[in-house]
């Protein structure tokens, strides 16, 4: 067994793709409409879904914003320079919800941005 994907509800499925592809580095995979179900899917990564997990932004042509609610915490992306990537994420206009630094309870350096629905994105630094 392998994990596959995580899939999140997105208001503005072109501007998600932007989010996630321009800020954070990752690739469209594929995208495909449902015109009967009235929603469209788009997977982005780092790599081939055979070998890579990603994510798959579900976009439902009736519904413009989601409640995030309690329950979800966070996708977490390791990168090579924290410190790097999160000035690189401002500089493109991304928002910062936590500048890198040591977690509350431990010596490992993390950030957090937001993607364009709310959704919180942890970054980690590389484990060598």
């Amino acid at each position: 067994m392998r994990m596959l994907h995580t899939m999140l509800r997105v208001g503005d499925l072109d501007r998600s793709i932007g989010f996630y592809t321009e800020m954070l580095g990752m690739k469209l995979l594929r995208r495909q409409e449902y015109p009967e179900g009235q929603f469209t899917l788009a997977f982005v990564g780092y790599g081939d879904e055979d070998s890579n997990t990603v994510l798959e932004l579900t976009y439902n042509w009736d519904q413009d914003h989601y409640d995030l609610g309690s329950g979800f915490g966070h996708v977490a992306i390791e990168v090579d320079d924290i410190y790097q990537a999160a000035e690189a994420i401002r500089a493109r206009g991304g928002k910062i919800i936590r500048e890198p630094g040591p977690m509350n309870a431990g010596s490992t350096i993390i950030a957090f941005v937001e993607d364009p629905d709310g959704y919180a994105i942890e970054l980690l630094g590389a484990r060598h």
